[in-house]
């Protein structure tokens, strides 16, 4: 096999290419072999012995393909999602997700008269703000405050 990476670069440089998407005829490689200048490589152009390969893209053939499925509806499981817990749920979901349970919780606590109409209301105005993280940081701040009612 003969050594034709001058070549190979002149025709790169001429068809403004990489050197990879360079094409040599097998048959005439001997030809090529001979062209040693500028000119005689643009007539092996011209006579299409060297030719310039197309680009190779990237196939958007499988990113349509789950486009489509997520436009169906599919592809909602959490096994479809990557990155961090923040990235899958929106800051108003968290919340939602957040203020909802403690809600839940006080409206549980008022029904088994466990803390007072008084209490309920101020803790409901107090989630609502923001005071707690979560239903055990309400139920610690009510052991901490000693309003369980006394049975």
């Amino acid at each position: 096999m003969t050594n034709l990476s001058s070549q190979r670069r002149l025709a790169s440089d001429i068809l403004k290419t990489g050197e990879n998407r360079v094409w040599i005829d097998p048959q005439r490689i001997s030809d090529v072999d001979g062209a040693i200048t500028r000119e005689e490589i643009k007539k092996l152009i011209y006579e299409k012995v060297i030719v310039s390969l197309p680009e190779k893209g990237v196939s958007r053939s499988r990113a349509k393909v789950i486009r489509e499925k997520k436009r169906k509806g599919r592809r909602q499981g959490s096994g479809s999602y990557t990155g961090s817990p923040r990235a899958n749920v929106t800051k108003k979901e968290a919340w939602m997700i957040k203020i909802r349970s403690l809600r839940r919780k006080l409206r549980e606590l008022k029904a088994n008269r466990t803390i007072t109409e008084e209490t309920y209301t101020e803790f409901y105005r107090m989630a609502g703000s923001g005071r707690f993280e979560s239903v055990a940081d309400l139920e610690r701040y009510l052991k901490s405050k000693d309003l369980w009612r006394k049975r």
